[in-house]
């Protein structure tokens, strides 16, 4: 078959050159985007008197057909094609002739695949919005279901101060919440239709772009046509807010790994998820852990790649856009998957809180609430830490811990310290008492969990309500 744009030409491109120009192996994915863009575009030209409603009728109805053919794998796609939009064009003249040719009027593929591939994402992003909340879910539940089990709080991997489970993945919710957010604004962004640009000018014939857009659900058309064509920028901010929420897996994924391991022996993660060795029969391995800490990379790697294709580009459309879809496709999949996984592990997983109480002995991890206390009554905070610092390496120095401490051997660090002028030293009394708004104190998690149920639910609603 020859290229629907093959009249300037004297020769057919060697198979090489076909090979490399085809885009249809991967974009054969937008066929029924395109197929629906298609749908409104000739309903448009039929209501601007630029077609007549009999050619638009058989248009639609074989765009129809040709779309459960597709579908059903009735068609086979060939490199010859380039790309889906040539495709289902070659398909639908193949069928109606002269009628089929008139579709491709006041459009270009440049618009065509800009409108296909916005089209896409807006699905996409709704399914992806899906497994967020599904994530955050999860992380509500274990978080009441331990909102008041007590755990080590660390920076610089050092024991810091005491917390509870709940509490420390609260932190996550509210790390998810905001994927969400940046998620939300990327899609409002994007929810402008640029059908009607044609290749970079706009067109002489009487078009309607506001018809188009709201057709095809759209808030309105794009204002700019040369910017229409040419912008990926929409492409490079979901791929960039992908980059962020893989980041947060990784790093919830590295606790996972860490928290599995002998040496901390935090959490027991269910069998389903994890492997075995092939040699070393004692073997669990937090594999799925390991693999969501890496599919990091090939999301931070498709974000570089579009970022690179986009850099050197001219006005307006280029044919490295081309190479935008794959990397895309392979990000939707990469964070739709590793949200599931980890959610759904995560669902399994069980705290071990009697390990987590024989390491919570260690690290002097009422310290800065002893610190605080002093400060309560008068001592500078300043000089509060410094007495407390002496504390800790009275310690250190004789295999100690606060609670040992005789009122003797408080006179001796410090002629101000005594029994009476020291807090609650138990890790539980450290806790309940740090009530400020965003703390670990039980109660206080336990309204960061309604707070975030009221939110999520909120937006669950908002979703189906756009649906």
């Amino acid at each position: 078959m020859a290229n629907l744009w093959s009249g300037r030409f004297e020769k057919e491109m060697e198979d090489i050159v076909a090979q490399f120009n085809a885009s249809i192996p991967y974009d054969q994915k937008l066929y029924a985007c395109d197929i629906q863009g298609s749908i409104a575009h000739v309903t448009m030209l039929a209501k601007q008197g630029i077609i007549n409603d009999d050619e638009k009728d058989k248009i639609i109805a074989t765009l129809k057909k040709i779309k459960d053919r597709i579908a059903a794998g009735e068609v086979e796609f060939s490199i010859r094609q380039e790309d889906i939009h040539m495709a289902v064009e070659g398909l639908l003249i193949e069928e109606l002739g002269d009628v089929g040719k008139k579709l491709h009027t006041a459009r270009s593929r440049n618009d065509q695949v800009a409108v296909d591939t916005r089209l896409y994402m807006k699905e996409q992003i709704r399914e992806i919005l899906e497994s967020l909340f599904f994530m955050e879910r999860v992380l509500l539940e274990k978080a009441e279901q331990y909102a008041d089990s007590l755990m080590i709080g660390f920076t610089h991997v050092q024991h810091a101060q005491p917390v509870t489970v709940g509490f420390h993945l609260m932190a996550y919710f509210q790390m998810f919440k905001r994927d969400i957010e940046r998620l939300q604004d990327a899609y409002d962004r994007m929810n402008y239709c640029p059908l009607g640009s044609c290749a970079l000018a706009g067109t002489t014939l009487p078009i309607d772009r506001n018809l188009t857009s709201d057709l095809l659900g759209f808030k309105a058309p794009t204002e700019n046509a040369m910017d229409s064509v040419s912008d990926r920028d929409y492409l490079i901010e979901f791929i960039s807010a992908a980059s962020i929420s893989m980041m947060h897996i990784s790093r919830l994924a590295e606790e996972f790994v860490w928290w599995n391991s002998q040496e901390f022996s935090y959490i027991a993660i269910d069998d389903s998820y994890c492997t075995g060795s092939s040699i070393m029969p004692q073997k669990k391995n937090p594999d799925m852990a390991e693999l969501l800490r890496g599919k990091v990379g090939r999301v931070y790697g498709n974000l570089i790649q579009l970022l690179t294709v986009m850099k050197g580009t001219p006005m307006s459309y280029n044919k490295d856009f081309q190479e935008d879809k794959e990397g895309l496709f392979d990000t939707i999949e990469t964070w739709k998957s590793s949200l599931r996984i980890f959610a759904k592990m995560m669902e399994k997983t069980e705290f071990r809180l009697d390990m987590i109480a024989q390491h919570m002995k260690k690290g002097f991890l009422n310290a800065t609430d002893i610190a605080e206390n002093l400060a309560k009554l008068g001592m500078p905070f300043r000089e509060a830490h410094e007495v407390v610092g002496k504390m800790v390496k009275f310690c250190e120095r004789h295999n100690k811990n606060f609670e040992d401490l005789t009122g003797a051997e408080l006179q001796e660090i410090d002629s101000r310290l005594t029994p009476d002028k020291l807090s609650d030293l138990s890790i539980a009394g450290c806790v309940n008492a740090r009530t400020s708004f965003g703390g670990t104190a039980p109660p206080e998690v336990r309204r960061q969990i309604s707070a975030g149920q009221n939110w999520l639910e909120a937006q669950e609603n908002t979703l189906s309500e756009t649906r």
